[in-house]
């Protein structure tokens, strides 16, 4: 991301976060209206009471303020999100609704993400996603008991497994217009999502 020009004053640094705020609203607007690939910095920047040259101050296209703008949800929606262990009492109903979240924050913005994590979309975001989706169950499979988890096993192979098959369901899910709801999408994502974890703990009995 292209850092914006000036000093690091406090007052500053709100002045940025503002304006970057107001660019990725105005994205997000837009994008509800049409394609990612024809809203131009003109529009982004006239949706955000701002000038073209503010813009570039901050982002060297739209495509770059739209990853911007996706990672940051991202990244608020992971830092939400409970952190129980694997062998939670609740697990079921904590990943479920968890699971609800993750499907109903791409809902909410389908055009951004179906644009940026389609065929033609940006390796970052996609990177991005499965980078902080992984982390999160990684950090879930070190504060649980696993006993008997096979060590031929290691986490971080497992987390990025899941973090993948996670990804490519909601891809899916985006391409075909969100036939399903995100509670919906959640129900049936968690049987397989936990089904691995069952199928180890099986296979080194």
């Amino acid at each position: 991301m292209v850092t914006a020009r000036g000093s690091n004053t406090p007052s500053n640094d709100r002045r940025v976060r503002r304006t970057r705020s107001a660019l990725a609203h105005a994205l997000i607007a837009l994008v509800e209206e049409r394609d990612l690939s024809r809203i131009s910095v003109s529009d982004v920047a006239e949706g955000a009471g701002v000038s073209r040259s503010a813009f570039y101050d901050h982002y060297r296209d739209v495509h770059e303020l739209a990853e911007d703008a996706c990672t940051a949800m991202i990244d608020n929606l992971m830092e939400s999100l409970p952190g129980p262990g694997l062998d939670s009492p609740d697990l079921a109903q904590e990943a479920t609704e968890s699971l609800t979240a993750f499907f109903g924050s791409l809902a909410g913005h389908a055009g951004l993400y179906r644009a940026l994590l389609g065929p033609q979309g940006s390796a970052r975001v996609l990177g991005h996603i499965r980078r902080r989706i992984a982390e999160v169950i990684h950090q879930r499979l070190a504060h649980t008991d696993l006993s008997g988890w096979p060590e031929r096993v290691p986490h971080d192979v497992t987390a990025a497994f899941t973090a993948g098959a996670l990804i490519g369901v909601a891809v899916d899910w985006l391409e075909g217009g969100c036939a399903r709801t995100p509670a919906e999408m959640a129900e049936v994502t968690w049987p397989l999502l936990h089904a691995q974890y069952r199928i180890n703990e099986i296979d080194d009995s």
